[in-house]
């Protein structure tokens, strides 16, 4: 069966245990898991331990058990001289517990085992006032969660003058991933963003882009901005033009009745 490397199975057991003298508790612990790699190995564990401290492990390679404490000697000694009680153990690593494995990945082997290959882009921005450059490496669409991506100068790995964010989920349940890199433009061409993942065939290297220029922004925030202030002033201009004119109006109105109240008044 093809798996990704480490699934692992564990189980967990925790038991506390009668209380001694003063009431106080022992905790009893107990861990076990198994994992397939991808070449067909079999990795499998015990350990036992105290009140949160390792007290016995299992060996299942030489079949023995380990005790780093002096106290879980005697316990090592006796299960030791048990005859078959560690092959039990070796058997219920290499066999029950890798059985469960397989069966939980089947149940889960559509989502578990796809691969979903990221989508490597890079920006630049354009020159610092210290004339350096940033460049971004853009990681984004990738599934499973595990990825290696690096700066490489040379086809060496770099690290100076570089950060990095977090590997975070998008909503379709891939992942997406940056890094960036300050330099000095005349070494560009020694750089490339390096991606390694399950889901490429081979590794990427995106070479470095030269910064777009802010020329043609400027011009045109200019532009725009000249554009703006006409159009203000034209709608000024109109503005007063067409006040003025219904003053004028309004004017010609108030001369006529007065005229026509002067001619009435003689009248009489």
């Amino acid at each position: 069966m093809a798996l990704r490397s480490a699934p692992l199975l564990l189980l967990v057991l925790v038991a506390v245990a009668l209380p001694e003298s003063c009431f106080r508790l022992h905790t009893w612990q107990w861990m076990g898991g198994c994992e397939l790699q991808r070449d067909g190995t079999k990795v499998g564990f015990l350990r036992y331990g105290y009140d949160g401290k390792d007290l016995i492990s299992f060996d299942k390679e030489t079949l023995t058990w380990v005790a780093p404490d002096p106290q879980a000697q005697i316990t090592q000694r006796k299960w030791d001289a048990v005859p078959g009680f560690n092959q039990r153990r070796k058997a219920y690593l290499d066999e029950i517990c890798i059985e469960w494995l397989e069966k939980y990945l089947s149940y889960g082997n559509k989502t578990l085992l796809r691969t979903e290959a990221p989508v490597v882009t890079v920006s630049s921005r354009t020159k610092a006032d210290d004339g350096m450059e940033t460049h971004i490496c853009r990681v984004d669409g990738f599934y499973p969660k595990e990825i290696d991506a690096s700066w490489r100068r040379d086809g060496e790995v770099w690290l100076q003058d570089t950060f990095r964010g977090s590997v975070v989920p998008n909503a379709d349940g891939t992942y997406h991933y940056w890094l960036s890199i300050r330099i000095d433009p005349q070494e560009r061409d020694r750089y490339r963003c390096h991606v390694e993942h399950d889901g490429l065939w081979k590794p990427v290297d995106k070479a470095l882009k030269v910064p777009e220029s802010n020329l043609g922004l400027i011009i045109g925030c200019v532009v725009a901005a000249v554009v703006l202030i006409i159009v203000v002033i034209a709608g000024i201009l109109v503005y007063r033009k067409k006040h003025q004119e219904g003053y004028k109006a309004a004017l010609t109105s108030d001369k006529g009745s007065d005229s026509s109240s002067a001619g009435s008044n003689e009248a009489i």
